[in-house]
């Protein structure tokens, strides 16, 4: 994977301590599994007021703090209708860091795609040394559950992948839905980042190569 660096050169030519390292995450599922609204609640802390399919690539993202060091996570999610999908597959899986996979835990149709998923990963060279896990989504709607835990957490240990059950819909799982991608974050915390952008603060910036996400992000971002 290509890696650039953005570094900040103060007015004595030295560079600073701190850099923020960013990497990108995608999110990927059937439609309507609430691949978005996951995205949504770990950046927004609330549930989105309004919730429509995602045509195209849906980007948001959030800088956390690991151990004292600043962490940018680039979330990416993708439309989950393959006529959606078609023209934007090659950007979409380019210099991924990190896969989140989502389904309906009362949807059990959304569950059963998700070999097809890991497939198209592994197409695209994303096998299981990148760091993957999995999302039951919805929790809140116990009443219409058609994937059990047990079931859910077979498949996951099958796929070497962490299993976590959620809503994020439901308030009280605004800090469960942050665990989710902290323990994605803490996971790609000792890889190579996508890039090294300044930390806010005085001094010029140096660009030494131009990203081939910053490219990605300005063809797709549709927040």
């Amino acid at each position: 994977m290509e890696s650039s660096l953005e570094l900040t050169t103060s007015l004595t030519g030295t560079y600073p301590p701190l850099r923020t390292r960013i990497f990108k995450i995608i999110v990927i599922g059937d439609s309507g599994v609430g691949k978005t609204c996951l995205t949504y609640r770990f950046c927004a802390g609330k549930f989105p007021d309004k919730t429509e399919a995602t045509i195209g690539v849906d980007f948001r993202e959030k800088v956390i703090e690991i151990d004292g060091e600043k962490i940018k996570v680039q979330l990416w999610d993708t439309a989950g209708q393959e006529r959606f999908r078609k023209s934007m597959v090659q950007h979409y899986y380019r210099n991924v860091h990190a896969v989140v996979f989502v389904y309906d835990v009362t949807n059990a149709t959304s569950f059963r795609s998700l070999p097809a998923w890991i497939e198209e990963c592994r197409q695209h060279s994303l096998g299981q040394e990148v760091p993957r896990i999995l999302v039951g989504n919805k929790c809140d709607l116990r009443h219409g559950l058609q994937v059990g835990t047990e079931v859910a957490q077979k498949f996951a240990d099958s796929h070497s992948m962490p299993l976590f059950e959620t809503s994020a819909k439901n308030p009280d799982d605004n800090d469960h839905v942050e665990a989710i991608f902290m323990t994605v974050a803490h996971k790609l915390k000792s890889q190579k980042p996508l890039m090294l952008s300044q930390v806010p603060g005085d001094g010029g910036v140096l660009p030494l190569r131009k990203s081939e996400d910053e490219d990605e992000k300005s063809w797709s971002c549709g927040c």
